[in-house]
């Protein structure tokens, strides 16, 4: 039978906890929470069922000038966050959460239970960003902790379309990758009501900031680069929003235009008041220096992650999905090319799925596949083949492919999920 592992956290496509080939056994690691702050040598040891609200709280328990560098959102799942790549509010100062895992423990396809030293630095290196679950089921994360401030700075700001935000959008492009690393502002898109608007509507640029220091340097910081911007329940396991979705994401290298953002607000209009959102999420700063092939995830030379989002809930849900759709057909002049970039933890099914016979080959599923890993999916495919070679962690329906695919003399296989 087929088995699917899951954490216990976000999981886009829901392919975690379904088969299209009944029965299947699920392994739900959602118990294995333990979490252990080791503040001397600056680790922790996280098992894979924990949140990543979890972890925060018992390193603030433990120390008010660690942190990590993980999700926004504290609901979020380690096990498919830190094995997808991870990012949050820090990854501008120091990288991504994959970036962070020094050691692991997990049960191979033979039913060992390997750390890093037994597992090879291949099958390490693979985990870290390229979908744990293609490869093995990992039980634990050792992650190096961070140094930051006793105090930092927050703020939210925002602004709609009455208020100069397409200047200020169109703007942000060109600094957000270049601010000094201990600034991060990402920006939230969506449609709002308004009662200045013809049709009631207008689009509102939600600025959302991280400030690795004190109010004085942050507003001096903001004053010369971007002068016209002047708590969570961490142990809730209950993400606050439990609706249904459909999730797609892009990565941009230059700059939209004016004329292109506002085609943008066009389409955000289209959909009610409250369902849709886009967030452009910066990069630049650390993420620039650590090379793509450090670990899986490649998509370091970008200056912003787009994500969009549209709630499918309701008698319209297909409408809703093709909606983002033709959101996403018309952002395809605007972000990467060749090929167009996506974001693992981000699955989306409309990028490639499995044939549902087992006959993906290795050229269909490079299609896809090239788009979460460029150049290090080869070596994925690889170490896939070495470590699994009966293909037993397969995933029908998911990104890449689970059945043999010729490649010259070599046969390879490849799953994923979060």
């Amino acid at each position: 039978m087929e088995i699917r592992t899951r954490s216990g956290g976000h999981d886009y496509e829901g392919l975690s906890y379904v088969s299209y080939s009944p029965p299947f056994v699920i392994v739900d690691l959602i118990n294995l929470r333990s979490i252990d702050v080791n503040v001397a040598d600056k680790t922790a040891w996280v098992q894979a069922g924990a949140t990543i609200g979890e972890v925060y709280y018992k390193i603030a328990e433990k120390s008010s000038t660690l942190g990590f560098p993980s999700a926004i959102a504290h609901t979020v799942g380690v096990g498919g966050l830190f094995s997808g790549g991870g990012y949050g509010n820090m990854l501008r100062k120091y990288g991504l959460s994959a970036d962070h895992i020094i050691d692991a423990q997990l049960v191979d396809v033979e039913g060992r239970v390997l750390d890093r030293r037994s597992m090879g630095e291949d099958l390490f290196w693979a985990i870290r960003g390229g979908g744990g679950a293609s490869f093995a089921v990992v039980l634990a994360w050792k992650i190096r902790l961070v140094p930051v401030p006793s105090t930092v700075a927050v703020f939210t700001v925002n602004r709609n379309l009455e208020q100069n935000a397409t200047k200020l959008v169109h703007q942000w492009q060109y600094v957000a990758d270049k601010f000094d690393e201990d600034l991060f502002i990402l920006i939230r898109l969506q449609a709002v009501t308004s009662s200045t608007s013809t049709n009631n509507k207008t689009i509102q640029a939600t600025f959302i900031s991280l400030f690795l220091g004190g109010v004085n340097r942050l507003l001096f910081l903001i004053q010369n680069s971007f002068p016209e911007i002047v708590s969570v329940f961490l142990l809730q396991r209950t993400p606050q929003i439990r609706l249904p979705f459909k999730g797609k994401s892009d990565y941009v290298k230059d700059p939209i235009p004016v004329t292109g953002l506002e085609g943008i607000w066009e389409r955000l209009y289209e959909e009610d008041v409250g369902r849709a959102l886009m967030q452009m999420t910066p990069y630049g700063g650390k993420m620039r220096e650590i090379p793509e092939s450090a670990i899986p995830f490649p998509h370091r030379r970008n200056i912003y992650k787009i994500l969009y989002l549209v709630g499918t809930s309701g008698d319209e849900g297909n409408e809703h999905i093709d909606w983002i759709r033709r959101l996403y057909s018309y952002m395809t002049s605007y972000v990467t090319k060749n090929p167009r970039a996506a974001y693992l933890n981000y699955r989306d099914l409309d990028i490639g799925t499995n044939n549902n016979n087992g006959s993906t080959s290795y050229a269909q599923a490079s299609v896809w596949g090239f788009k979460y890993f460029k150049n290090n999916f080869n070596r994925l495919v690889r170490i896939k083949t070495k470590v699994d070679p009966s293909n037993f962690f397969r995933y029908e329906k998911a990104f890449l492919f689970n059945s043999v695919a010729e490649v010259g003399k070599s046969k390879f296989y490849f799953t994923r999920r979060q």
